[in-house]
């Protein structure tokens, strides 16, 4: 029980991740009873896009990430293909992070949120050159404080709530939620360590998968609802303003500051993620790849790609939806090699979801205006 508890805590506090705070904006443009439905259906699929990629590491002897799994079973130019996209869906994170960091230090101290996000990047690769150990137990950290803020902002928004702010509803926002529900529930790099943890483990290495995106999507809808319910019309893209709006309490002072920890510790372990990318798997010099890691997410801040909403949006469907693609593919090469038989057939139409998924989000008429 032990194993499958710290097992349980790692995954669950890396993929509740800063995320969070997009969702009740979402909720709000399309409605709370559609957001629902992706969740729904969502945490169905990514568990079991998890789940294949555990059985294909569980018996795979080698310990590598997805870009390794894709060179063993399908060959170096997969290996490639799966690299750029790793990358690109840690780049849009980055810079998804780095967009919410600054407008929380401008919201909390006020200012030009252009300023203190150069602010927050400087201290974010400061870090990430000196390399930060433990990530995973500040981690864990964050996710215990984040489901304790989550539950006093129900009850000091409970008052404030009112149900009718739950009753939206937008037909032309239907396929908005795809991309940031999918970007709020991966947590594919964390399941080779998740297998580690569970000493390879099938039973608990599936429990510790099944539970821990079960639990994230609880956090998530208990969040939205809250938020939402309370915000309403004035639920803002970061979640935390438009709630300070309405409830005008210090507590969310408290929520600005975990919001800015969230964001900062994020913007960390996968930076240092990237960094380790380039450095190992594209044979790049350290500082080469620390510089490509931090410096690439605030040139494209600096082109003006500065809406956090639709970078998440985006890095969902486009580099995790293609992410599942990939390993939907090792799994099919894994099953003939491993097994000498054909895939079964759902995993055609699971491919077809996740693709179609990035086809609607890409096209979405409410992104890019």
């Amino acid at each position: 029980m032990t194993k499958f508890l710290e097992a349980l805590a790692v995954f669950a506090s890396t993929v509740v991740g800063a995320g969070i705070f997009g969702l009740p904006y979402i909720a709000f443009k399309s409605g709370f009873g559609v957001v629902i439905f992706y969740f729904i259906v969502l945490t169905a699929l990514v568990i079991i896009v998890h789940l294949l990629l555990a059985e294909i590491s569980r018996d795979t002897q080698k310990i590598c990430r997805i870009p390794g799994y894709a060179k063993e079973y399908l060959g170096k130019n997969w290996r490639n293909f799966s690299l750029v996209v790793s990358s690109l869906g840690l780049l849009g994170a980055l810079l998804a992070y780095l967009i919410l960091g600054g407008n929380f230090l401008a919201s909390y101290f006020g200012g030009s949120a252009f300023l203190y996000t150069l602010i927050f990047f400087a201290f974010g690769a400061v870090s990430i050159y000196r390399g930060i150990k433990d990530i995973a137990k500040i981690d864990l950290i964050m996710f215990s404080v984040m489901i304790f803020i989550v539950f006093l902002f129900l009850f000091y928004g409970l008052p404030s709530l009112d149900l009718k702010n739950l009753a939206t509803f937008n037909p032309r926002y239907l396929a908005f939620p795809y991309g940031a529900v999918l970007f709020s529930l991966w947590g594919l790099t964390l399941v080779p360590e998740i297998k580690e943890i569970t000493e390879r483990n099938r039973k608990k290495l599936r429990r510790v998968i099944i539970s821990g995106i079960i639990l994230a999507s609880f956090c998530y809808l208990l969040f939205i609802f809250i938020i939402l319910g309370v915000s309403g019309p004035q639920t803002s893209s970061d979640a935390i303003s438009g709630f300070a709006g309405i409830i005008g309490h210090q507590l969310v002072k408290l929520g600005f500051i975990f919001g800015i920890l969230t964001v900062f510790t994020s913007f960390l372990g996968l930076g240092i993620t990237l960094k380790k990318i380039f450095q190992y798997d594209m044979k790049l010099p350290e500082k080469t790849s620390w510089a490509i890691a931090c410096f690439l997410p605030l040139i494209l801040y600096l082109m003006g790609i500065k809406n956090f909403i639709e970078v998440i949006s985006i890095t969902g469907a486009a580099a995790l939806g293609l992410e599942a693609v990939i390993v939907i593919f090792i799994y099919k090469k894994y099953i003939k090699t491993r097994f000498q038989r054909k895939a079964p057939i759902w995993i055609y139409p699971l491919t077809a979801f996740f693709l179609i998924g990035l086809v609607l989000q890409l096209f979405s008429p409410v992104l890019f205006r």
